[in-house]
């Protein structure tokens, strides 16, 4: 069985964690290099317009597997110099490849996001969430920390003082909550999450591709860059875009009144 499954739907491509009966951890090194891979091709084939992220079965990713989290087991060596390095080789090569992706990546948070799994979601650039959606930064109650750059990814998102709140305590939050911190964007009915993504998802996809990678990419540059340095990024990709076909065809179809038809050129 297929541990992350791929389906292409025109622009949109789903890719879905299927290890629905260990709730879809993401520390392991197979999954891990199964996420990287499909999110990797996916940038590299403009044709791919936007990506959606869920999970199959009742979770969206519960993290880390416990089970593993014994000296010899899963990212913990014996000698924790190794330790390291397995987490620098493994699960903290998934967030370096989020930030420098230029395709959209929307998650659909389907059930629980704990631990590695809220994190994961961060990484995404949109997440929408089924109404049974449940999300925790849950590493303390492990007697860990975030490993995997949830410490960076989860303030950026709902700020330091619930970030902390929610890293400090370990609490479980609810869908609703999410939604009001802005850990998510939309909340829906969980047999209407799909669509919902998929909805969002041919949103993006119907605006030139190129245009689009390149708003993501200063997106994330905001992030950690002065003002005067993105301004300078902003002129120099809006000197690209000012060239692009789809540019042209996208001030011709306003003059002419007739929706435009983009073609990623």
């Amino acid at each position: 069985m297929a541990i992350l499954l791929s389906r292409r739907d025109g622009h949109v491509l789903t890719l879905t964690l299927n290890q629905p009966d260990r709730r879809n951890p993401i520390s392991d090194p197979d999954m891990i290099e199964a996420v990287i891979a499909a999110l990797l091709e996916a940038d590299r084939d403009v044709s791919v317009r936007a990506v959606v992220l869920t999970g199959a079965g009742s979770a969206f990713s519960s993290g880390g597997d416990v089970k593993k989290m014994v000296p010899g087991g899963g990212l913990r060596d014996a000698l924790p110099a190794q330790t390291r390095r397995n987490y620098r080789n493994g699960i903290q090569r998934l967030p370096l490849v989020f930030q420098d992706l230029e395709v959209p990546v929307i998650a659909a948070i389907n059930g629980a996001a704990i631990g590695a799994g809220c994190d994961l979601a961060c990484m995404c650039d949109v997440r929408i969430a089924a109404d049974s959606a449940k999300f925790a930064e849950s590493f303390v109650k492990m007697g860990i920390v975030p490993g995997d750059g949830g410490a960076w990814l989860l303030q950026r998102i709902v700020g330091v003082s619930k970030a902390t709140h929610m890293a400090l305590t370990g609490e479980m939050i609810d869908a609703h909550e999410a939604l009001a911190c802005g850990l998510v964007s939309k909340v829906v009915p969980a047999d209407a999450l799909q669509e919902a993504a998929a909805a969002v998802a041919r949103q993006i996809a119907d605006n030139p591709p190129h245009a689009v990678r390149m708003t993501k990419r200063l997106m994330r540059q905001a992030q950690q860059a002065s003002l005067s340095a993105v301004l300078e990024m902003s002129a120099a990709m809006q000197a690209l875009a000012h060239e692009t076909r789809d540019h042209e065809e996208a001030v011709l179809a306003f003059g002419e009144r007739r929706p435009p038809v983009f073609e990623g050129r």
